[in-house]
């Protein structure tokens, strides 16, 4: 993580650097003035880099991101939404140059998804996507009915660290309950054919925890991913513990229903993106725009306020 943290400081010494060096040639030659704004532009943005790594600075926010989404209440029209939380996530990683793999995908029958669990791997990729953790809500007129009636759905978005080999989660796996269930690869007669699914569940301090994979055609890689995600589960239970809001993001994220969401899309009657957690204050008109990944506002802002969180804890 040092080194993270290193080639953005200096990166922007760099441009601190050059700025300075402009100024001072803007000041003998007006011709160099023009170079000014745009230099001090693209500082401010190395800067605001810096200063969003300088906040992760939790033990697993340099690690990459395991995130998984399921529908709530809402039918079709939330199987939907989950879908749509999906493609709005790979387009923020990609934007921001991580890389997304698919880990296991469970389609609905008439529209959507019924569940997703992919990865985002890249610097910080879990720092940033810890905002995301809880419930989401859309309002909008439903494309699946009939008249103009505004619907409202909601989805949960669950985030965990890939944990590295510096980070040991031990687990007796002879009390892991496993289920196996007909899965494969994607597409060609293999589908749907063999018991190659793996869902692992495991009693943890009176937590049910599981992990699940089905997109690999071998049982025994299915079986490694599931139990890969049950151990980062683990890790991520005992670390909410520590810093004291484990009923909060496990325990009473049970629901996904209206009452405990996290953020509300409005589509109807206007348009608004507005986190609702207390001490975070970010809205956002332009509700297409986010939906295309344009998240930075709010996880720039969720960051803010985990980094302020910490600093009444440690005092």
């Amino acid at each position: 993580m040092a080194n993270s943290l290193l080639k953005p400081y200096e990166a922007l010494t760099a441009a601190a650097d050059d700025l300075q060096a402009m100024a001072e040639l803007a000041e003998e030659d007006a011709a160099f003035e023009a170079e000014l704004e745009p230099a001090l532009v693209a500082a401010e943005g190395k800067y605001t880099a810096f200063e969003l790594q300088a906040m992760m600075s939790g033990k697993t926010d340099s690690a990459n991101a395991v995130v998984t989404i399921k529908p709530g209440a809402g039918g079709t029209e939330a199987c939907d939404w989950a879908e749509m939380l999906y493609r709005m996530y790979i387009r923020w990683a990609k934007d921001h140059d991580f890389d997304v793999e698919e880990q296991d995908l469970e389609p609905n029958q008439e529209a959507g998804i019924m569940s997703v669990t992919f990865k985002i791997s890249g610097p910080y990729a879990y720092g940033y996507m810890q905002s995301e953790i809880g419930v989401h809500r859309l309002v909008r007129i439903s494309p699946f009915g009939s008249g103009d009636t505004r619907q409202t759905s909601f989805a949960a978005v669950d985030v965990l660290p890939e944990l590295d080999d510096t980070i040991k989660i031990e687990v007796n796996e002879k009390a892991l309950e496993m289920q196996t269930f007909c899965s494969g690869g994607p597409g060609g007669q293999h589908q749907n054919k063999t018991q190659s699914g793996v869902r692992l569940i495991y009693q943890y301090k009176g937590v049910e925890v599981r992990g699940e994979s089905r997109t690999e055609r071998s049982q025994p890689k299915n079986y490694a991913n599931a139990l890969a995600l049950l151990k980062s589960r683990l890790y991520a239970i005992e670390e909410q513990k520590r810093m004291g809001d484990i009923a909060q993001r496990y325990d009473a994220k049970g629901e996904i229903a209206f009452g405990s969401q996290i953020r509300s899309y409005v589509m109807q009657p206007y348009t608004l993106v507005r986190d609702e957690r207390d001490g975070i204050d970010v809205k956002n008109p332009a509700v297409m725009k986010v939906l295309d990944g344009d998240l930075d506002e709010f996880m720039h802002a969720y960051l803010r306020y985990v980094t302020a969180k910490r600093n009444r804890i440690r005092k």
